[in-house]
């Protein structure tokens, strides 16, 4: 027999499988589960976008676009980004079209790593950077982000991992687990020492739109003299309600792009098209639409906040994205022994804090991308668990 050990890269035999795909995979065996784990919207593709999507297919729209993406598309994010948030990017260099942000994440590590390279990712983070990052030789040095500092990555908590063999910074605020947000002062006091040293930024920003404060989204990008060293990660999955259209960009300076587009031309081609027309649509017309979205998640965020924080799970508030971050160590339980007895006893499934990094450990991941009637019934039963 074939040892496939023995053939398989080793970079990815140590990659561990997602915690949260292990628990939706759990939930999707048993009955009458409320599943508030997986991040998806729970409101249909607008109309509008949908249409245009199949105004592509009747029109014969289904051939491939340029490796970059429909120029058509790549100048409405230019404008997007312009108008939303003051970010300025040429459509014709600096923007690429993706097969959603995971691609583009995936594309922006193997195309700055090199073997060796140490990789900052604050954490608690999402789960792909960790093993994206050693499957392209760079080394992971995890910077654990504190509760008391509401999770933002702080210049204290930066300047202490850096080395001579820093090469990268990963941040994703808003963020996917806890909910926090960098506002502008944050990111302009991490600036300077990322400059000094010559670090590279890479800014998840899927979920830009989704912040609950009374500012605008500010992007890293922003900040004098990061816009040269930065690749801005977005897409339309989280803003759009456009998970499985699989559309998301990056931007960033012309000579990181055209070293992108190497790799995707010859892995990928180009994204969907059908999507992109879908996309050029949610970008020129979707504005009441992330109002709408928003303002329903804004009521479920602080419903949700307010239900933990009364069971004693307590939880800062979050300000971003549609997750809460309760912390669960009241109960002596793990992050997995409190999700596993959770979803056997009361089938209500979450995700263990411990899957988006070690500082995770007592605490659970909550999606609130679910109706008030779902979230209402998941609270009752996570009441009844932890009072037995």
């Amino acid at each position: 027999m074939i040892d496939y050990k023995k053939v398989i890269n080793q970079n990815v035999l140590d990659i561990p499988m997602s915690g949260i795909r292990k628990y939706f995979d759990l939930a999707a065996s048993m009955d009458e589960v409320i599943s508030l784990g997986v991040g998806e919207p729970d409101f249909l593709t607008p109309w509008h976008i949908r249409q245009a999507g199949i105004k592509a297919i009747e029109e014969g729209k289904t051939r491939y676009t340029d490796n970059l993406g429909l120029l058509e598309l790549r100048q409405a994010i230019a404008d997007y980004l312009k108008r939303r948030f003051d970010l300025h990017y040429q459509s014709e260099s600096e923007i690429m079209v993706t097969i959603g942000g995971s691609e583009a994440i995936d594309l922006a590590l193997r195309v700055l790593i090199s073997s060796g390279d140490e990789i900052l990712i604050p954490e608690p983070c999402y789960v792909c950077y960790n093993p994206i990052t050693s499957v392209s030789n760079g080394v992971v040095i995890p910077i654990e982000t504190r509760k008391e500092d509401n999770f933002k990555l702080t210049p204290e908590l930066l300047q202490k991992k850096i080395t001579a063999k820093t090469k990268l910074l990963i941040i994703s605020y808003p963020n996917n687990p806890t909910g926090a947000i960098m506002e502008k002062e944050d990111l302009e006091a991490i600036a300077p020492i990322l400059i000094k040293h010559n670090i590279f930024v890479i800014s998840d920003e899927i979920y830009a739109e989704l912040n609950y404060t009374d500012k605008v989204h500010f992007s890293i990008a922003s900040v004098p003299q990061m816009a040269e060293r930065t690749i801005v990660i977005g897409g339309f999955s989280k803003t759009y309600s456009m998970t499985g259209w699989r559309l998301g960009y990056a931007c960033g300076p012309k000579e990181l792009i055209s070293e992108l587009i190497k790799i995707h031309q010859y892995a990928i081609m180009s994204a969907p098209t059908i999507s992109q027309y879908a996309g050029i649509e949610a970008l020129n017309f979707g504005d009441e639409d992330i109002k709408r979205v928003k303002d329903e998640y804004d009521m479920r965020r602080r419903f949700i906040t307010d239900g933990f924080n009364r069971l004693g799970l307590m939880c800062f508030e979050p300000k971003g994205a549609f997750y809460v971050f309760p912390c669960i160590k009241i109960t002596k339980m793990t992050s997995d022994e409190f999700c596993e007895k959770l979803l056997s006893s009361q089938h209500v499934a979450v995700v263990p804090g411990n899957a988006f990094g070690a500082s995770g450990e007592g605490y659970i991941r909550v999606s609130y991308c679910y109706s008030i009637k779902h979230i209402k019934e998941a609270l009752r039963r996570i009441e009844q668990f932890i009072k037995l």
